[in-house]
């Protein structure tokens, strides 16, 4: 059965993005984004908000013919295009969607059950208020959390409170060269 990962930056403090949704201090470079790369390339699609499909879509299906992007970026333009992508909003409209993309309405266990059922790599969850819902239902079956090396001091947090402590086992992690670790968990 298909996993439902949650893979996040943060800050620090664990902040996803900054009170003006800034994401400026994310510190990207190329051994950190063909790591994304290698991470969603094995995914079997992408779970995303409509303001996370929406930032994406702004920029990924058109990145790699820009001259100035090559590399890891340009790599990542023809893997976001072609992941299934299952956007999750109440207002949007089928028309409003290309790329491989299917609109979803709600949060519905039962339909989340059928897509983790359903052939294919582990699902990539996105987006603080999907995440929300997903952790709410309890469907988060691993995590991959990407710690920044920066305090931004206020923002949104990812974690919504919970009602009690969530136990998680450590799978793993990686430092990389620009100083952002990777958290690893997964239930235990």
């Amino acid at each position: 059965m298909r996993k439902i990962t949650l893979m996040s930056a943060v800050s620090l403090e664990g902040f996803f993005e900054g009170p003006e949704r800034q994401i400026d201090w994310h510190l990207v470079d190329d051994e950190l984004h063909q790591h994304f790369n290698d991470e969603t390339r094995t995914m079997g699609g992408f779970l995303e908000g409509r303001v996370t499909y929406e930032l994406m879509a702004g920029v990924w299906p058109t990145a790699d013919a820009d001259p100035a992007v090559g590399g890891p970026m340009a790599e990542f333009a023809g893997i976001w295009r072609d992941m299934p992508k299952y956007v999750y909003s109440r207002t949007m409209q089928q028309a409003d969607l290309g790329w491989n993309s299917t609109l979803v309405r709600d949060v519905v266990p039962a339909e989340v059950a059928a897509l983790k059922a359903a052939p294919g790599g582990d699902l990539a969850l996105s987006g603080a208020d999907l995440t929300a819902s997903f952790l709410r239902h309890d469907l988060v079956d691993a995590y991959r959390i990407y710690v920044h090396p920066v305090r931004i001091g206020r923002g949104r947090p990812l974690f919504p409170p919970t009602p009690a402590p969530v136990p998680l086992r450590l799978e793993g992690t990686r430092t990389f060269g620009n100083g952002v670790v990777q958290l690893r968990y997964g239930r235990p």
